[in-house]
Formats: structure tokens, sequence, C-alpha cells
């Protein structure tokens, strides 16, 4: 996705207008509303795509081993139980040092740390084609998750010091189109590399597979301290006037937030509603992730390389779904109704997918509808916790939230694998039970807190003739 692409999906309608008169340099300027629209698509256009191609190789490497699995458990004698803890152990590493590395990257900047963050995990990506039996496996695979802690949770603290609550749906939106786009490119590329290095200088497709991702993920962490920017004070492509009206909003936003510390994050109850909530979104998540390929393979599909093709269909339709579904919901009111939808939809398409796993055409379709559920519900949950958390605890709550949420990164490849060995290969019993959980997380959804307590909005500064159709 370039430049272009981000600011066609920033039009001027979905953003909220500042019509009140500031003072950014000293003297009066008047602050309307397509000067606001301008100004957010060029912030958007400065951070966006580097951030999302930054994201697109992380997940890349996160979910290869779906390809991987193909070749690696007969070169390994491994059976699914195993796949699924490799898969799912690499969410222990990243939940033990979550927290830790997101208050890190707040403390000494997003452009260092997320360069560290890219940096380690590359490293560990490739180190993955050394495998040679489920211990390395597991051991790897921790050490991934370790690598990567930090990452996701840190971006999503380094866009609300960007974006307002009000747009910041569609910006996460755009953002996390990288995590379709991802299987887009990563689906057709992992069948490619597996069908055609197979074998090439003695190593075994899924081999190379992790090689390749590795250094490409290495290249991206090496740029990242030179296009990456820490603050908007920091940045020389900004006036001084621009910066003053960002700052004027983002400190209105502030005002509206509950001010949080680090400690008090930890027995918050909101926080852990949130986080509860998200563990029920991510087993959605790491099930369409860990299980597509191999429920297309179960439909009749044979070739590795027409798996990959096939695995990039629902990832490219749902990356247009859930940039539309995020405007809408920043359009409106009712986030948590839009979160409580498309956890239905995605448990209603991942199960036909399985029951319809003998005709081709039908069980894609059935994955084509729980991709547009699953991948919409990620940017419009996380424009809730960033609009109604803030304070020093904001990083330490967004990575709680994060870390308790893909504990479901390792308990939902576990479940399905230990299932389908327990009933002889078939998934439905452990896609069963992620779509009684995105039911679940559809009912809790619409528990949420859908404002900041009164007294805490009556605190925000009343700045005359402002106003915004899209508060949470």
């Amino acid at each position: 996705m370039n430049i272009r692409s981000f600011e066609r999906y920033m039009p001027d309608s979905a953003a909220p207008s500042i019509t009140a008169s500031v003072s950014p340099a000293g003297g009066d300027a008047a602050w309307n509303p397509h000067r606001n629209s301008a100004l957010y698509r060029k912030v958007a256009c400065r951070i966006l795509p580097f951030l999302f191609l930054a994201f697109v190789v992380a997940y890349i490497d996160r979910v290869n081993v779906s390809f991987a699995k193909l070749q690696m458990l007969s070169d390994l004698r491994l059976g699914e139980s195993a796949y699924g803890a490799g898969a799912g152990i690499f969410f222990l590493g990243y939940f033990i040092f979550e927290v830790p590395s997101n208050l890190i990257l707040n403390r000494v900047g997003a452009r260092r740390w997320i360069a560290r963050i890219m940096i380690t995990w590359a490293i560990v990506s490739s180190l993955t084609m050394f495998v040679n039996g489920a211990t390395s496996f597991y051991v790897l695979r921790f050490l991934l998750g370790v690598a990567e802690a930090g990452f996701f949770p840190g971006v999503i603290l380094y866009l609300s010091n960007w974006f307002s609550s009000a747009r910041r749906a569609q910006i996460i939106a755009l953002f996390m189109t990288a995590i379709p786009l991802s299987g887009v490119i990563g689906g057709p590329m992992s069948g490619w590399v597996m069908a055609h290095l197979n074998g090439v200088r003695g190593l075994a497709g899924w081999q190379w597979l992790f090689l390749l991702e590795g250094l490409a993920s290495l290249g991206v962490g090496v740029a990242a301290p030179f296009l990456l920017y820490d603050r908007i004070e920091s940045v020389r492509w900004l006036s001084s006037d621009e910066k003053a009206c960002l700052a004027v909003e983002l400190a209105r936003d502030a005002a509206t937030r509950v001010d949080c510390s680090v400690r008090r994050a930890f027995v918050n109850g909101r926080v852990w509603l949130l986080g509860l909530l998200y563990f029920c979104i991510a087993m959605g998540n790491y099930g369409l992730a860990f299980w597509v390929p191999t429920i297309i393979k179960a439909s009749g599909v044979a070739n590795v390389g027409s798996i990959g093709w096939l695995a990039a269909v629902p990832s490219l339709i749902s990356a247009v779904a859930m940039v539309v579904i995020a405007r809408h919901a920043d359009r409106r009111d009712k986030r948590h109704r839009y979160v409580a939808v498309c956890c239905a939809l995605g448990a209603l398409g991942l199960l036909s997918s399985v029951w319809f796993a003998s005709n081709t055409a039908v069980a894609l379709l059935a994955l084509v509808i729980a991709a547009i559920g699953i991948n919409s519900i990620a940017p419009v949950f996380w424009s809730i916790p960033t609009a109604l958390i803030g304070g020093a605890g904001a990083a330490a709550a967004i990575a709680l939230i994060n870390c308790t949420g893909n504990l479901a990164g390792f308990v939902s490849p576990f479940i399905v694998g230990w299932l389908a060995d327990l009933s002889g290969g078939k998934l439905l019993p452990g896609i069963t039970v992620i779509a009684v959980a995105l039911l679940l997380g559809a009912g809790l959804s619409l528990l949420l807190p859908l404002r900041p307590p009164a007294s805490v909005r009556s605190s925000a500064p009343a700045t005359s003739n402002m106003t915004s159709t899209n508060t949470i």
C-alpha cells in the first residue's frame, strides 16, 4: 500500500472538524475542516507506510509456520498437537515480556525500540530454519515471541500520540490492513518458495521460507531508525502552526480519558474486561491465521502453490472490508456493536468453512466471510481503550490488554491441534471452540463502557464552537 492509497482512505467527511479559532503561533489562525483533513492526511502519509510495511513482515514471520507446517511436520515427524503447541508457545514469550517492552518503548521512544524489536525477531525467525525436532521448535518459537513482544501495542500507543480518538479506528484499520495483506503477499510467496526452492542447496522448502522472510524483516528493522519519528515536536515536515493545531486536538482528546497510573492499570476492572474481550477476538484471529492452509488442503487442494494463492483470497477481500467498517464505526457512536457483529460473523464463517470442507468453493466463501468479520474487529476494538485510558499507565494498560488477549495465540492453535489429534484429524471440534469464544466476545463487547465517567468528561476543556461527530 503506497502513499496515494493512504490518501484515498482519509476522506474529509470521515473526520471530525474543529471549527474553533486557535492561536498556533501566538496569533489567531482559523482552524477549518479542510485544513484539519489535509493536515491529518499529511501526517498519515508520513508515518503509516513504514509502520504498515513493518507489520506486514512481522505478521508474515509470526504465521509463516502455518505454511511451513505443510512440509515440516513430515520432515521432522511432528504431530498436529506438537505443531499447535509450537505455534502457540510464541505467545507465552510474548505475554511475559509484553508489558516491560511497552514501558521501555514509552521511555526510550518508538524509533530506537521498534528497530531493536524488528532486528532481534528477524534473527530468531531465520534461525528457525535449523529446527530439528519438537524441543528446538518450541524454544525458537518462544524466543520469537520474546523478541516481538511490545511491537503491536507499542505502535497502538505511538498512533495515539499522533491521532485523536475520533480518527483512530480508521488509522488503526489502515495500519492493520497489514494483517490480511500479509496473507495476500505471504500466502503466494510462501507457496512459491516451498514449491520451487525445496531441495536447493540441500535445504527444504520450509527452511528457505524461514531464512528469506527473516532476512526481509532484518532489512526493515535496519531502516526503522531513519524512518520513524518519536514526537510531533521533533519532526521537520510540520510547520509550527501545524504542530500547534495537532497539539490542541490531542490535548482536548487526552482530557476526556481516565488518568491511570502504571500500578492502577493492573487493578483496573475496565482494563481486564478489555483484555478478556481481546482474548476472545484473538482466539478467532489465530484460528484463522494458523489453520487456513490446512482447511484449504482439506477441501481437496493438494498443490502447495495453489493453497498459497487461494489463501490470499480471503485476506485481500477482508483488507478492503476492514477499512470500510472502521470508517463507519468512526462516524457513529456505537463501536461496541460493530465489534459484536464482526465477532458473530467470524464465528459463522469459521464454522461454515469446516462444515462444508468437502467443497472447495463453499469452504473458500466461508473463509472470506470469516476473514471479513475477524480481521475487521481489531481496528474498531483498539480505538476504544486508547480513547478511555490515559496518563502514565496508558502504555501498561494497552500492553496488558494486548498480552492478555494474545494468550489466545497459545490456546487457540494448541486446542485445535490437540482436538484434531483426538478426533482422528478432524478440525470441527477445535474450530467450534474458537467460534464459541468469538460469540462470547460478541456478548462481552456489549458490556463495554462507551465513555469515560461523567466527572472526567466534564473536566475536558470547554472550547467554544468545537464540535465532533465521531466521539466514542
